[in-house]
């Protein structure tokens, strides 16, 4: 086989090659690397799903973060509200919300966990207990305590002088 042969095979094995990746992106198709099997969640992801899901005023998936006692009072708040008034309470509620501030889960028992969420706005600190009881491989959200209000030494946002 002459030089101009070899590059002239090369040439149509590159271009058969090009031709089969496209045709394979526009099908769908994509390369799998091999993964290592994704973690449990964790019960800060529980709370930073909800936390998100208020933010973009999605009932249904808010209420799924919730179990027990505050899932029934949350459906039927919902239930009073209409499921567009309370996803406009959620956003209207969390638009102030500048950052949030989670710690480690303190373990209860083997299947309960108390968090401490501290909520960073413009103008103060709110820390809130969280429990959190673990259902299969999720964490949901069981009781809530009262947010407390903490003060801060300079508020969100002062420019540092």
């Amino acid at each position: 086989m002459t030089r101009q042969r070899k590059a002239q095979a090369l040439t149509v094995a590159v271009m058969a090659a090009v031709l089969a990746a496209i045709l394979a992106a526009r099908s769908g198709w994509r390369p799998t690397l091999a993964s290592a099997p994704k973690p449990d969640p964790t019960p800060q992801d529980a709370i930073y799903a909800m936390l998100d899901a208020a933010r973009e005023g999605d009932v249904a998936t808010y209420v799924t973060h919730y179990t027990g006692r505050m899932e029934s009072s949350l459906r039927q708040a919902i239930a009073e509200r209409t499921e567009s008034g309370f996803a406009a309470y959620l956003k209207q509620a969390n638009a102030p919300i500048k950052g949030i501030a989670i710690t480690e889960p303190q373990p209860l028992t083997d299947r309960e966990v108390k968090v401490r969420v501290e909520y960073v706005y413009q103008d103060r600190n709110e820390v809130q207990y969280m429990y959190l009881e673990k259902l299969g491989k999720d964490w949901r959200i069981a009781r809530v305590d009262a947010a407390e209000r903490i003060k801060t030494l300079v508020p969100y946002g002062t420019p540092v002088q």
